[in-house]
């Protein structure tokens, strides 16, 4: 399976928010990254063919999908970045009626709610109403609700808000075994929930995509601009402002370590380390996340 854009172009009056993009994407895990504003949800809602492209076109094995209508519509899971709800619904009503709009069987509906609920960690709770959910419970119905009708392409609009790092375990190890032979695409602004599950990495910075590839093969672009420095606890977060830092981590001596990116040693006792793709993406979009 394929899903390739081809010259895909989404204006606003005058402002471009996806500019001229031409991606093919086939059956794997691929991590959506940018900060606000870089386009990843205005190009997510137009793979689900929700918002119509100025220009160009997506096709799926050759096939343009407006052409495919409800086939292709078919073939989606979607979770937006708001997932709405009806408060006073139970999840298990919620995966009913979201299965019925879908076209599943009642049986079919029944059988594969209760395993996305049990998937999801949501078993306990399924008669409850959502009302009565954490932001981490409805979050995780939004992603067995995006899986109900066993997607071929499943689409995640910051699927991981709200988590905790135990339901974030969950979500990663959930995808990574629906994933084969699917197109997953989740946008996140927690590198390391794609870092660990993604095979692609997708970098979008003001509607153009500046780097499509293998997390390892991507850092690669920062190698010998990574450093870990030793500062005195006491001047670390003056430190910090003065330096592009990644991370920071104290130890028991009264000392820290900080992470930080430059193209020249920061400070004598710098040591170069391996990037990883958390230092990538600030190394991009440090200046993005401050406006």
């Amino acid at each position: 399976m394929e899903l390739k854009t081809i010259e895909l172009t989404k204006k606003f009056g005058s402002k471009i928010a996806v500019n001229h993009l031409n991606i093919a994407l086939s059956n794997g895990v691929y991590g959506l990254l940018g900060a606000n504003g870089a386009g990843k949800t205005t190009f997510m809602r137009m793979l689900c063919n929700i918002q119509t492209p100025t220009f160009g076109k997506i096709v799926l094995n050759g096939r343009n999908i407006d052409r495919l209508g409800e086939r292709y519509c078919d073939l989606l899971g979607y979770l937006p970045q708001h997932f709405g709800y009806y408060p006073d619904f139970t999840a298990l009503d919620l995966l009913l009626y979201v299965s019925a709009l879908k076209g599943l069987s009642d049986k079919s509906a029944k059988k594969k709610s209760k395993e996305l609920l049990e998937a999801v960690g949501l078993s306990a709770e399924s008669k409850h109403k959502i009302k009565t959910f954490s932001g981490g419970m409805k979050q995780r119905l939004g992603i067995a609700q995006a899986m109900l009708n066993d997607p071929r392409i499943l689409i995640l609009d910051e699927p991981t808000a709200g988590l905790d790092p135990k339901e974030r375990v969950r979500f990663r190890n959930l995808i990574s075994a629906f994933a084969k032979d699917r197109i997953v695409i989740l946008s996140t602004h927690i590198v390391s929930d794609v870092e660990f599950i993604a095979e692609e990495i997708i970098m979008m910075r003001s509607g153009e995509i500046v780097h499509f590839g293998k997390p390892q093969e991507i850092t690669s672009e920062i190698d010998g601009q990574v450093w870990e420095c030793i500062v005195p606890t006491a001047c670390a977060e003056e430190y910090a402002a003065t330096f592009n830092t990644s991370n920071l981590r104290n130890t028991d001596r009264g000392e820290t370590i900080l992470r930080i990116i430059a193209d020249r040693s920061p400070m004598a006792n710098a040591v170069r380390v391996q990037p990883n793709l958390e230092d990538l993406y600030l190394f991009y979009f440090k200046g993005d996340i401050e406006q």
